[in-house]
Formats: structure tokens, sequence, C-alpha cells
């Protein structure tokens, strides 16, 4: 099994604090991306009377990362129900998957796992059978920064 990093170990602590600071009752969630930077960016998801305009946890944080010109090396989402349940590992939606995809398929993404460790995999390990496998790198980069 894969040993977790210290900056992976670190983007825990911090959403595990940034939870508790910005949720102190009820449910709470927050997403840690860190760049090749070193930056280590969060944000929560947008809370709307339409859930239907609702954007995922992670997107402010990848926004953060565009804005700065970095590159997003690790992602993680986590959440808790309320103020006294144990904390849960989102692995990324399919859409956040493609989002994330900007930055290459070597981008580390906190996954869940059935006995709730923290794990993180890349993100040709999660999506192996990704449609751009179709096609070739080439016609492909110009889409992406990784």
């Amino acid at each position: 099994m894969q040993e977790v990093t210290s900056i992976e170990n670190e983007m825990y602590l911090i959403a595990k604090d940034f939870i508790a600071m910005r949720y102190p009752k009820g449910w709470g969630g927050v997403a840690v991306i860190h760049t090749d930077d070193g930056k280590f960016l969060t944000s929560v998801s947008i809370e709307t009377a339409n859930s239907s305009v609702d954007l995922c946890i992670e997107v402010g944080a990848m926004c953060e990362a565009h804005k700065y010109n970095s590159c997003v090396t690790h992602c993680l989402c986590v959440v808790r129900d309320d103020e006294n349940s144990p904390f849960k590992i989102l692995s990324p939606c399919g859409v956040c998957q493609e989002r994330l995809r900007f930055w290459g398929t070597g981008v580390k993404v906190g996954v869940t796992t059935t006995d709730h460790t923290l794990k993180f995999v890349t993100l040709d390990i999660l999506q192996p059978y990704h449609w751009t496998n179709a096609y070739p790198l080439e016609k492909l980069e110009q889409y992406t920064k990784g």
C-alpha cells in the first residue's frame, strides 16, 4: 500500500481545522488543493436556495490555482455530517476529475475508502479507461497544462 506523504497529511489537517472553524455546528466540507509552487488552496461549496446552481467543493480552489497560474499536484475533499461525526474523504466526482485533468493525469486525489483511511491515487489510476485514451496525446496537449 502506498504511504501517505507529508503534503497529503498536511492537506488533511488543514481540511479538518478549516471545517471546525468554518462550520462549528452541523455539516461541514472543505477542499484543499496543493500546487507545485507550494501553495495550499482551500474552498467550500456555495450555499444557494437553488441547488441546481451549486458547485462542487473543489471548484473554488481550482479557480484559485488557475488565477495564480499554478499547477495542481494534489486535491482532497473532506466532509463531516455534523460536529460529532467522523470526517469522510470524498473522491472527486466525474466533473471534477475532468477539471483536474487540465493539470495532467498525474494529479493525486484523495479517494473514499471502506476503512476511512487517507489514500491518494493519480487520476490515471482512478480513471484507467478515460475517454482521452482514444486520442493521440499531442491532440490533447493544447487543452492541458500538465
